[in-house]
């Protein structure tokens, strides 16, 4: 799927049909050719040994070698995986002064099969694909990273850079509160990231200023009763039935309970009881998730789920144990820092390359570090254009036009650079 090379090859690039001078051409920091294609092959390598979140060993010493070899000093982080990269500063460790701009990439797989074909890099490991697109970010962090190494080297970058690479972002409530108490935020003023979307052309990036995704907490609910035979149901709790009104009526009757602009959102991903036809159970359980686009919906969220379930149950004679894990707030964009990676884009490949996306109702933990710093996401295409056929985030056959990563790495460059000439 790597579209790199013919697209680097067109004649109709922005600005060169004019005979102008393409976007970016008066900005230091594009990706050499022969940096491009290294940092394809280690997406790749990336792509076929995927690794859960805390289990990314394998990950995290491929990171620390490139990063070693470019003469740099990353530090592992505390938990074993993970770590973090300075650029620019005396020692290879922020020790005051000016504070940093912060790139960050999560570095975890998912535990589903990848389910690609004629597929030469597809994962190698059982039932673990990267099918979110965090081989990407990393490969974007790293190469951005490498590009802004060379250019300190030449006296040509104008302010320290931090690279973030953490683990367990598919882990709610996510690696980011863990990086953070690690030191990770210590001296950075901005940070950014990017998220793959696969309903966006590579060559293109989505926007928007305020919340671009939702909360996202998880929901295990059992119910027991004394169960039965199903000849007597009126005798006992029918747990089946309990369940399944559970799974139907609570999403319903919390959605009435707030503000519908909200979009509090139950959704159920799991119901398990049962193991005869003519038994009624004494144990089901169901899990599932609360997504929520509102903050202040969000903290009333566990209160109003807690009571629509308690309701339900009562009504069947069954005893609900609700477990209501928090996950993480929405990522809430900084207006500056938006408008920062909509002028560095601009500068890289023109204004067309932007659009305006949607808040999305998926989760991401880097919401965390904008809790303690501005910073904004950035929605990253990996759609080859044309491409008709829909491969979405977490399916085993998702993949990524790798055009995507020159495109990251030089968002990442140019942001770095003008935030130094607007600082």
């Amino acid at each position: 799927m790597n579209q790199t090379k013919s697209r680097e090859s067109e004649a109709d690039k922005p600005g060169e049909a004019a005979g102008e001078a393409a976007p970016g051409a008066e900005l230091p920091g594009t990706l050499p050719d022969a940096l491009r294609t290294e940092l394809i092959a280690f997406r790749r390598d990336l792509h076929m040994h995927p690794e859960l979140g805390n289990q990314e060993f394998r990950t995290t010493a491929a990171l620390k070698a490139r990063l070693e070899k470019a003469g740099l000093t990353p530090r592992v982080l505390g938990m074993g995986t993970g770590l973090i990269c300075d650029i620019g500063t005396e020692t290879g460790e922020w020790s005051g002064g000016r504070g940093m701009f912060a790139l960050r990439a999560d570095i975890d797989a998912l535990p589903i099969p990848d389910t690609k074909v004629n597929c030469a890099y597809r994962s190698t490991v059982p039932d673990r694909a990267h099918a979110c697109g965090h081989d990407v970010h990393t490969t974007v962090v790293l190469g951005a990273g490498l590009v802004l190494a060379e250019l300190h080297r030449k006296g040509r970058l104008p302010h320290p850079v931090r690279l973030i690479f953490q683990p367990a972002e598919e882990v709610l409530p996510g690696g980011a509160p863990d990086v953070i108490e690690c030191g990770a935020l210590d001296g950075v003023r901005k940070i950014v990231a990017v998220h793959c979307d696969p309903k966006v052309d590579a060559g293109r990036i989505g926007l928007r200023q305020g919340a671009i995704t939702s909360a996202c907490d998880r929901l295990e609910v059992t119910l027991d009763g004394p169960g039965g035979h199903t000849a007597r149901p009126h005798l006992t709790t029918d747990l089946v039935v309990a369940a399944a009104r559970v799974a139907t009526d609570v999403p319903a009757l919390v959605g009435r309970r707030v503000d519908a602009r909200s979009g509090l959102s139950v959704t159920w991903g799991r119901l398990e009881t049962g193991h005869a036809c003519n038994v009624i159970p004494q144990h089901a359980e169901l899990s599932g998730t609360v997504r929520c686009l509102d903050l202040d919906a969000w903290r009333q969220a566990p209160d109003l789920v807690h009571a629509a379930i308690q309701e339900i149950a009562d009504l069947y004679r069954a005893k609900p144990v609700v477990n209501y894990v928090r996950g993480v707030p929405p990522v809430v964009n900084d207006p500056a820092v938006t408008d920062l990676l909509r002028d560095a884009m601009t500068a890289r490949l023109g204004a067309d390359s932007v659009e305006d996306t949607p808040q999305s109702l998926g989760g991401e933990d880097f919401s965390w570090y904008l809790e303690h710093v501005p910073g904004a996401m950035a929605r990253l295409g990996v759609k080859t254009p044309g491409d008709r056929v829909g491969r979405d985030l977490h399916q085993g056959d998702f993949d990524a036009d790798e055009y995507a990563i020159t495109v990251g790495v030089e968002l990442f460059t140019a942001a770095a650079l003008l935030d130094a000439e607007l600082a």
